[in-house]
């Protein structure tokens, strides 16, 4: 109850949904989203709001281009700023093609893809070092992809179009069922092919945003950073909702 002389504590509306200020676009797919998946709610140290996009599948976003899908996606995206989103980001790292379109839709910040962090990361590299990427499907990585995100074109790059599990059970079948051990072993794969075959590899920055369970194991396996959509959208959250000191 205030007193006399006090301010009146006044709440301010405007949203449906409070204290949730990031919106996550999710494709339509029934694969498992282990913890640290960025589908996996349990990932996140802070509250989202997710919002699946019907006829988003990782084989429509990936494998064709997320051809004719952009209005289904813009219509998302506003959706959850309706909610309350204040910044939006999305379930793969292909949608680096809508980045400007989303952003100019929503009029709040977008971060389409963890393909984005690659020049931050550069900027942090000694001289003679590169960034590499490891993504679901190097294939289908265009330049396109590569310019939406400011990525140069020349990136080291390989994918786990070869492997035994991630890419099968991601992309081609859609499976509900994962073997774990062998989707880590893909992913450790790629990475040494990556080092291999570009020895000047400093760093390297995950395209998928279901890999994040791996980087730890990549990240011992390798001595190098390994950055991901965790460590992106960990950073993008921080300047929506700064942490409050003192």
């Amino acid at each position: 109850m205030n007193s006399p002389n006090s301010a009146p504590r006044i709440a301010r509306g405007g949203k449906s949904i409070y204290g949730a200020p990031l919106g996550i676009l999710m494709l339509e797919a029934r694969f498992p989203r282990i913890p640290g998946d960025m589908g996996n709610g349990e990932t996140w140290p802070f509250p989202v709001l997710f919002r699946v996009v019907r006829g988003a599948t990782p084989e429509k976003v990936v494998l064709l281009g997320a051809k004719g899908l952009l209005p289904d996606f813009i219509a998302a995206a506003q959706e959850l700023v309706h909610l309350g989103a204040e910044a939006i980001t999305t379930n793969c790292g292909f949608l680096s093609l809508f980045q400007r379109e989303l952003a100019e839709a929503v009029q709040v910040p977008v971060a389409t893809s963890s393909l984005m962090q690659v020049p931050w990361v550069q900027a942090t590299l000694p001289p003679g070092k590169r960034v590499g990427v490891i993504t679901v499907s190097k294939q289908s990585l265009t330049p396109a992809h590569l310019d939406a995100a400011g990525v140069p074109r020349d990136i080291p790059c390989v994918g786990t179009e070869g492997g035994r599990e991630f890419f099968r059970v991601l992309i081609r079948a859609d499976h509900q069922d994962m073997d774990i051990d062998l989707a880590t072993q893909d992913i450790l794969d790629a990475g040494r092919a990556l080092v291999t075959q570009h020895p000047d590899v400093g760093a390297i920055v995950l395209e998928c945003t279901n890999m994040p369970p791996y980087a730890a194991a990549l990240r011992d396996a390798l001595g190098l950073p390994v950055y991901d959509i965790y460590s992106m959208i960990s950073w993008f959250h921080a300047g929506i909702r700064p942490r409050r000191f003192g």
